[in-house]
Formats: structure tokens, sequence, C-alpha cells
């Protein structure tokens, strides 16, 4: 981020720098940087499942996944094991943390606002 609290470059943000919000259905997330001109990202709540996150602000211009060390805990079957993460060019990126167990939705955990967010993951 720079001094302004702008996000530069969103595959770069780190969590921690953010501010901490508690969302729909307890969910504990993060939010960071400035919200992006003509951005939906302003009508999002954490814990919002994503079908309801696409609802609002639409298919995101890039997407993928990956798993987190939460994954490798063994007999662990609680949310975060493998998140989502959606790019919107021009907006920034939203990240989904899995549900526990062998539910395979995921909910919104942390909203990364970035305008010079170009659409694609590196």
């Amino acid at each position: 981020m720079n001094d302004q609290g702008e996000v530069i470059k969103a595959s770069d943000a780190e969590e921690g720098y953010g501010e901490k919000v508690k969302g729909v259905n307890d969910w504990e997330g993060e939010i960071v940087g400035k919200l992006a001109p003509g951005s939906k990202f302003n009508q999002l709540k954490i814990g919002m499942p994503v079908r309801q996150v696409t609802d609002i602000v639409g298919q995101p211009t890039d997407q993928g996944s990956y798993v987190t060390g939460k994954a490798w805990i063994p007999f662990f079957h609680g949310s975060g094991t493998s998140r989502t993460e959606y790019v919107y060019k021009g907006w920034g990126r939203l990240i989904f943390d899995s549900k526990g167990g062998f539910d395979s939705g995921a909910n919104l955990v942390w909203i990364i606002n970035s305008a010079n967010e170009s659409g694609y993951r590196d």
C-alpha cells in the first residue's frame, strides 16, 4: 500500500494490514485499501457466500483456488483449508475461505480494494 492507503498491486497484498471486521454469521475477515471508483465492493459483507457475492458484483475477470496450511493438519475439519480468489479488473480481489467438514461452499473473508487491478492472477 502507498501512504494514502491505496493498494498498488493486489497480488502482493498481505493479511494483517487492513481493517478487521466481523460479518455475516460471525465470519471474521479483513478489508484493505480504498474503494475503486465504480466498484460494487461496498455492497459486500464479510461472510457472504460465493453465489450471493457474484449476484451483487457479477462474474470475475479471473479466478483460482489454492490450499492453505490448515489442509495439512491431521483430522482438521474446520473452515479455511482452501481459498478461492476472484479478481475484478479495476476493482480488486475477493478471497473466500472454504467451509468446514464436507460442505463444498465458501464464504468471503478478505476484500482487497485496488483501482490498479489488472484483472488477472499473476
